[in-house]
Formats: C-alpha cells, sequence, structure tokens
C-alpha cells in the first residue's frame, strides 16, 4: 500500500491509469477502493462521482478519505464520498495497516486510545503511527476521526436522531467537536446536510416512505434494557447473493441467540451482541424497501443499543458478518475462469463468506461441530445457549447472548454432551480465552493465530482454517480436508483428493475461501461446512 498513487500522464503509471479509467467511467465497483482528490476544486470524490472528469493532472488518488481530510480536501456534496462500501483490502491484506483498519473500524482508538490499538497490534504506538502515516496517508487518530465522521454522516441522512445524540453516538466527545468536523470534512453544517441527503423528512409521518424514527440515545426503551434504537441502511458492493448468506446463517441460528425469516419479500436475520458497553441486537433484512414497488433492494439495519457509543463497533460487525464490503467483481471475474466454477459463478454471482460477531463464539462453534452434522450442533449449541446464556429480550425475537468463555469455563462440563476429547476441547479454549492465555481478534495476525490455536488440545487444521475464514475473514482458505467441500468438488468435475484439489486450487488465489463456497453449495442445498475429517 501506498499513500498516494502518484499524478503522472495515465500512459505512464499502469495503476493511475486504471483508476483515471473508472472515475472516467463513473464505475461504481471502485467506490470505497480509492478517493479521488481534485486540486483545482479542493474537493475529493469517490470514483463514481457524476461531477465532470477531472484533468490527469489536477488528481491525486487517496487509500483512504483520512488521507484526503489531512491533505487538505473536503469532502464532496454531491456523491458523499463517506457513503460507500468499506475497503475489501483490509480483508485481502493481514499487514499491519490492514489489521490496524479493522480495529479502527471497530471503534477501538475511541474506546482505548493509540496506546490501546498499539498494545493489541503489539507494537509501539510511534510504529503503528509511523506505518500508517507512510502507507495510508494518515494515523490513527485521523482515521478515528474520519470514521466518526463517516458515522455521524450515516445517522445525519439515515435516522431522525436528534443533532446532539448523533454527536454522541457517532463518538465525539463533545457537540462542538462534532460541529467543527461535519464543516471542515463537509463544508456544510450537521443540519444542512441533512436537509441536503433527507429530502423524505417532507412526507408526512404516516408516510411509508419515510423511515421510522430513531429512539433518542438515553431514553428508556420497552426491548429488555436497551437505551437506543438506531435504523440504518449500509452501503454493499452488487451483486449480492442476499439468500446464500442469510441461508448459510439460518442453517446455524442457535435458538434464542438468532431468529431467521427466509419466507416473503425481505430476508431477515436478528441476533443478540455482546459489545464492549453492555448487550444489544440487530436485525438486519435485505430487500426492496416496505411501501415502494419498483425499488432496487437495499440493505437495512435496526440496532438496539445500550449505548450509543457501541454504534461504530456494532456497524462493523454487521458488515463483516454479511461480508458487505467484498469486492464481487473481482471475485467472480478470477473463479469464473476457471471453467469447472464458471457455472456456479453465473448461478450464484455475488458470492459472500459470512464473517463473525464474536471470535470466541466461532472458535466453540467450530470445536462443537467436529464430527457432526451441522444440524447436531445446532441442537448442542442452542441447548448449551439456553442453559448458560445470559438473559436479554429484544424486540426482533432473540431472548438471550451466546455464552461467554467464562460461563462455559464454569458451567460449560455440566451442559456438554458428546466424546470427551470433543468436551475438553470446548473447555479447555474456554478456560484459555476466560484467563487471557488464548486471544481471538479480527486483526491477529493469521500465522501466529493458526500456531496459537493449534497449541491447543484438539484444534485441528480445519478449525483453524475455519477460524480464519469467518474471524480474520480471510479469503484464501481452502479447507481440503473437509469432507462437503471434497464432494462439491467432485460434483463440479474437480479432483476430490486432498493433493490434486489444492494443487488446482491454486489457480484460484487469493479468493479461495469464496471458491469455498460454491464448493459447499454444490455438496448440499445450502453451503455447509463439514465435519472435520480425522
Amino acid at each position: 500500500m501506498t499513500t498516494t498513487l502518484a499524478t503522472p500522464p495515465a500512459t505512464t503509471d499502469p495503476v493511475f491509469a486504471e483508476r483515471y479509467r473508472a472515475i472516467a467511467s463513473r464505475d461504481r465497483r471502485f467506490d470505497g477502493q480509492f478517493i479521488t482528490a481534485v486540486s483545482s476544486t479542493g474537493i475529493y470524490c469517490r470514483p463514481s462521482c457524476p461531477a465532470r472528469t477531472p484533468k490527469p493532472e489536477n488528481v491525486t488518488f487517496y487509500l483512504t478519505s483520512a488521507a484526503a481530510h489531512e491533505a487538505g480536501y473536503r469532502a464532496c456534496k454531491r456523491c458523499l464520498p463517506e457513503a460507500v462500501p468499506g475497503t475489501p483490502s483490509w480483508d485481502l491484506g493481514h499487514d499491519l495497516s490492514a489489521r490496524a483498519m479493522r480495529l479502527v473500524a471497530d471503534g477501538v482508538v475511541d474506546r482505548e486510545g493509540v496506546d490501546g490499538l498499539a498494545a493489541r497490534l503489539g507494537y509501539s504506538a510511534r510504529h503503528v503511527h509511523r506505518v500508517l502515516v507512510a502507507e495510508l496517508g494518515a494515523g490513527p487518530v485521523a482515521l478515528a476521526r474520519a470514521l466518526r465522521a463517516q458515522t455521524a454522516r450515516a445517522l445525519l441522512t439515515g435516522t431522525d436522531l436528534r443533532l446532539a445524540d448523533v454527536a454522541f453516538a457517532a463518538g465525539f466527545g463533545s457537540v462542538r467537536q462534532f460541529n467543527d468536523t461535519i464543516n471542515e470534512v463537509f463544508d456544510t453544517t450537521p443540519g444542512e446536510l441533512r436537509r441536503r441527503a433527507r429530502p423524505d423528512r417532507a412526507t408526512s409521518p404516516g408516510d411509508p416512505r419515510r423511515p421510522p424514527a430513531a429512539a433518542p440515545a438515553g431514553s428508556a426503551a420497552d426491548d429488555g434494557g436497551a437505551t437506543a434504537a438506531l435504523d440504518l441502511t449500509l452501503p454493499l458492493r452488487e451483486p449480492f447473493d442476499a439468500r446464500g448468506v442469510f441461508a448459510f446463517l439460518a442453517a446455524r441460528a442457535v435458538d434464542g441467540v438468532e431468529v431467521v425469516d427466509l419466507d416473503g419479500p425481505l430476508l431477515s436475520y436478528a441476533r443478540t451482541l455482546a459489545l464492549p458497553h453492555g448487550p444489544g441486537a440487530f436485525r438486519a433484512t435485505y430487500g426492496p424497501p416496505p411501501g415502494i414497488r419498483r425499488r432496487a433492494p437495499r440493505f437495512h439495519v435496526e440496532l438496539e443499543l445500550t449505548s450509543v457509543a457501541d454504534l461504530p463497533a456494532a456497524i462493523a460487525r454487521v458488515r463483516r458478518l454479511f461480508d458487505l464490503d467484498a469486492d464481487p467483481a473481482a471475485v467472480d471475474a478470477a473463479l469464473a475462469a476457471d471453467p469447472a466454477l464458471a457455472a456456479s459463478v453465473r448461478a450464484v454471482p455475488g458470492i459472500r463468506v459470512p464473517g463473525a460477531v464474536d471470535p470466541a463464539e466461532i472458535l466453540v462453534r467450530a470445536l462443537v461441530g467436529q464430527q457432526i452434522s451441522v444440524a447436531a450442533a445446532r441442537t448442542h449449541l442452542s441447548r448449551l445457549a439456553v442453559a448458560l446464556g445470559t438473559a436479554f429480550a429484544s424486540r426482533f425475537g432473540p431472548t438471550r447472548l451466546f455464552p461467554t468463555p467464562a460461563q462455559l469455563a464454569a458451567e460449560g462440563a455440566d451442559h456438554l454432551r458428546g466424546p470427551a476429547r470433543r468436551t475438553a476441547a470446548v473447555l479447555g479454549v474456554a478456560h484459555a480465552l476466560a484467563d487471557g492465555s488464548l486471544a481471538l481478534s479480527p486483526a491477529d495476525d493469521p500465522a501466529a493465530q493458526r500456531a496459537a490455536l493449534e497449541a491447543m488440545p484438539g484444534v485441528g487444521p480445519w478449525t483453524s482454517g475455519y477460524v480464519a475464514m469467518r474471524v480474520l475473514h480471510d479469503p484464501d482458505v481452502l479447507l481440503d480436508g473437509d469432507l462437503a467441500l471434497r464432494a462439491g468438488a467432485a460434483a463440479l468435475g474437480l479432483p476430490d483428493d486432498r493433493r490434486a484439489l489444492a494443487a488446482r486450487a491454486e489457480r484460484w488465489a487469493p479468493w479461495r475461501s469464496y471458491a469455498a463456497m460454491h464448493l459447499w453449495r454444490a455438496s448440499a442445498p445450502t453451503p455447509t461446512p463439514a465435519k472435520e475429517t480425522p
């Protein structure tokens, strides 16, 4: 990664030429992947901005909006460059800057400061700052500030929260800081930004086109304890295999923790969340807006939060769970180049790899599911959740949180069923996670995470690979020992021998995790990570 993409004539720099062609064609596929700053106007835009294409000599490309802010540019009022999907590079890469960006997106800088971010990454604060400035054009404080501006814009344009509530929900320390940042970044006031982006505010309260109002931050709610209700539409890159990812989650939904509805025009998934400031819940739906015909489908999220300070973390986790920041054009193009996968890619464009809202939960799920079917694992996990999960009644349907490692370590032995080796493995990781001797994070170094997991008794390569796919959202994992995956390979005419399949899969890099979803789909009605092979 580099701070900027230099501005020589497009014919002499292939990277510049590619991005300049993207902005000249207003290609929406590149939105969120880079920022276009124009020196003649002093503004930065998303690649698909409808404004007149600037001259090449006036263009500088940045990897983040924070870098454009630091260079003195303001956001375009026409294209709202903050309202784009996230950068897929943070999943594709596992270097320090990519790992740091995942933590920044989760709100770590706001909660723990730069020192806390650096400690999680295992480096000094000075080194982290130096690397981020060198590679992304902005340090952690500037990146966190840009995230607050993006969150504030989403709340201003997508909710009816009072402006003061928006300020604190977005993570600003004061209303004055909020006003100053919005003015500096967007060259307008918060109220004017809302008025320009929300013509629907002129509709009557009963009009179905008007989004439901959000409860003010800090108000009492009737949802079992949450104090803030928020309503947002999240951007993503099309195509989006919504039914596939919702069905994947439905097949594994733990009773009480998750509620899924695949019937009707709207796909719906709801679950509880353990967030830094307290429990919460969300409901995600995908489909056309209710009451409005002939409209493109949208990904809509309703949130119940104990503290509005958890909004950035909640949004980041929802985005990762549904893989909203993926680059489906790149994935599909690479996989369709293999004749054996081409038909599956045509049938299921925009396939996604579901992520995780809680790393420890995914590890426990993977261990419980070893050597048994997905349905049997769901039964075991539901029993654990009912027995050990903390009650949290959400208006979306879920009634409890998934058990924490501490709860499993303390009482799991009385409720776990199955082979003694598997039970011991679950209890072992629960104790290690609870006492801190094992830590899991979306920002872990992949090699270090695998080594730490496989050092635990009962944790093998399948489990560590599955955790990498879902927790790190590593796009290039192929569980070649997985029986269902190999069955799907055979169904598509690919070799089902482990070594031969691994060799063939090299041509799918760096998207082998997405190829795995196609193979699992070919082996069953829904993608099913099967049992770990002995």
